[in-house]
């Protein structure tokens, strides 16, 4: 156990909770796991989980195992269980020996609930699902007892044995455990532990058509794989008394080691949905163009948007654990892909909304070779090339007739600026195309200024950047924006009334001839305009914006 490792991390309440069952001796390790339900794409609020799971197993020397709560399978899928395994490799985290499903215990499960069965403590119910509501109660008036909870065990056992012979019809029946109708907690006013259903499983095929509940496959998966710590988020602090309920009165795993249930605050984030229902909708309804859309908080989403897997576990320890829900500030996602951008991101020139520029006095035909740094701060990322000429390509709005005011640093008419990691150029006059706008703007340079101030002690405060006409590559790009405009979209029932219409915009616009070669999901700065990755959707040359140079969304 390297424990000076783990004190290196900020403490919370589950450290504080994992350090004193280490030295009380309760566990000799840490054992954790990470158990989505294969019926959707991990978002950044699995993320969270993912990393606290994962890093704090890894922290204390011990492990963390991958398992698919697969217990329902009419909305399971292989594509769910491939897309999760590889967003949890993504995110930089290896599970624990093979992958583990729910349903590799099945047949254990079914041991246990005939246990329960044999010491009265389960029977088989055959009210509707109607009646069970009405038997149920509310929360200020105490359920009432079902007509078949008092059927002998001999006989619940025969009916088990028949529903898992697929003896009644889907719905028919249940099995559901004796606990107490009259709890304060709706969740122990006798569980269903069991349901008929005959859809065709992923894993076990036509094998089972009786198919456990969350609630009670949870705690046994994680009881049989020895799981010490067991993390989920608070909409389960009331089911641990059901995870407690059903390990305390199994005789194998009634131990003191065995798994206790911890949680904590979920993720919401402003101007995102983290229900996977509603961003299924998102989906289904076309909102978005999928699961892996640069708008959506899905992983994926956020991975073809350019989101590094530094920066999410960065963001993951910002935001920190808590018991206490809250509404973190996107924001702080922002800052965290940011930074690390920031720091390892290679510097080039792209215009996205290009005019020309031609420099009168310079040599027609001829094309410079000129050198800049491929990372301002880091000198050991050495330098690139970048060319030169007569025509060039600047952003349109670098350029305005005249000048707004004195503070306006980009170029006008008969002003000069500093063309990016080049020469000064002073701006004479334009030329229009048939609708009035700007197409070209004829300049000047000073030969004299390439990597100096002007000779005469004139100065030039402005820079903008280029890319040269002959040798630029034609690419497209897309500006992503929050998807809703409101901080708290799920309050919306229709969220396509919340939807930013300003969420995607495309442009066209060219890059520097290095960039035919970049790589999906490589991170660039491109100079004053951000950070962009190549799409990793497309053959064609697309680049998705991260992210800006600063944030700018309240200015």
């Amino acid at each position: 156990m390297n424990s000076e490792n783990s004190h290196k991390k900020p403490t919370n309440f589950i450290r504080n909770i994992i350090n004193e069952d280490l030295s009380s001796g309760k566990h000799k390790s840490v054992i954790t796991r990470f158990p989505p339900e294969p019926n959707g794409y991990l978002h950044i609020g699995h993320a969270k989980s993912i990393c606290l799971n994962f890093g704090t197993a890894g922290d204390y020397d011990g492990w963390c195992n991958l398992r698919f709560d697969d217990t329902n399978p009419a909305k399971e899928e292989v594509e769910y269980v491939e897309s999760i395994k590889k967003d949890v490799n993504w995110l930089g985290f290896e599970w624990h020996g093979k992958v583990k499903y729910s349903s590799d215990y099945f047949e254990k499960f079914y041991e246990c609930a005939k246990e329960l069965v044999n010491k009265g403590l389960a029977y088989v119910c055959f009210l509707s699902a109607d009646e069970a509501r009405e038997y149920r109660g509310t929360l200020t008036h105490p359920g009432a007892n079902s007509p078949y909870r008092d059927t002998p065990i001999e006989k619940n056992l025969a009916l088990f044995k028949k529903m898992k012979e697929g003896g009644f019809k889907e719905g028919e029946c249940v099995l559901r455990g004796k606990i107490d109708m009259s709890s304060s907690f709706m969740c122990m006013r006798d569980p269903v532990f069991y349901r008929v259903r005959f859809d065709s499983h992923h894993q076990t095929d036509n094998q089972w058509c009786i198919y456990p509940m969350y609630d009670f496959a949870h705690c046994l998966g994680d009881a049989i794989e020895g799981v010490t710590h067991s993390l989920c988020t608070l909409e389960f602090q009331d089911n641990r008394r059901i995870y407690d309920w059903i390990l305390d009165n199994l005789d194998e795993f009634n131990k003191p080691d065995r798994p206790h249930q911890y949680e904590f605050s979920r993720l919401n984030l402003e101007y995102t949905v983290m229900s996977k229902r509603k961003l299924q909708k998102l989906v289904e309804n076309k909102l978005v163009s999928g699961w892996n859309d640069p708008r959506m908080p899905t992983l994926s989403g956020l991975r073809r948007r350019g989101y590094t897997p530094a920066s999410i576990r960065d963001f993951a320890q910002r935001i920190g654990i808590s018991k206490v829900d809250s509404v973190i500030d996107v924001g702080i996602l922002e800052a965290s892909i940011r930074d690390d951008l920031n720091v390892v991101a290679p510097r080039t020139m792209a215009v996205l909304n290009p005019i020309k520029l031609v420099i009168e006095n310079y040599p027609e035909n001829k094309l410079e070779t000129l050198q800049a740094p491929i990372h301002p701060q880091n000198e050991e990322m050495g330098k690139r090339d970048i060319l030169f000429g007569r025509e060039l390509y600047i952003d349109k709005e670098d350029f305005l007739e005249k000048s707004p005011n004195n503070k306006y640093k980009r170029l006008t008419l008969d002003k000069e600026v500093r063309l990016r990691n080049a020469y000064v150029i002073k701006a004479n006059r334009v030329e229009c195309d048939e609708n009035g706008d700007i197409s070209t703007v004829y300049c000047t340079y000073d030969p004299e200024t390439l990597g100096k101030n002007p000779s005469d002690g004139r100065k030039v405060k402005g820079v903008i950047h280029f890319v040269e006409v002959s040798k630029s590559i034609e690419a497209e790009f897309r500006i992503y924006d929050r998807l809703f405009l409101n901080p708290n979209p799920g309050k919306f029932d229709d969220l396509s009334s919340a939807i930013n219409p300003k969420s995607i915009q495309i442009r066209k616009g060219v890059v520097e001839p290095s960039m035919l070669d970049a790589k999906p999901e490589m991170a660039y700065q491109f100079e004053r305009e951000g950070y962009f990755c190549r799409d990793n959707q497309s053959d064609e040359l697309v680049f998705n914006k991260t992210v800006g140079l600063r944030d700018t969304w309240n200015q």
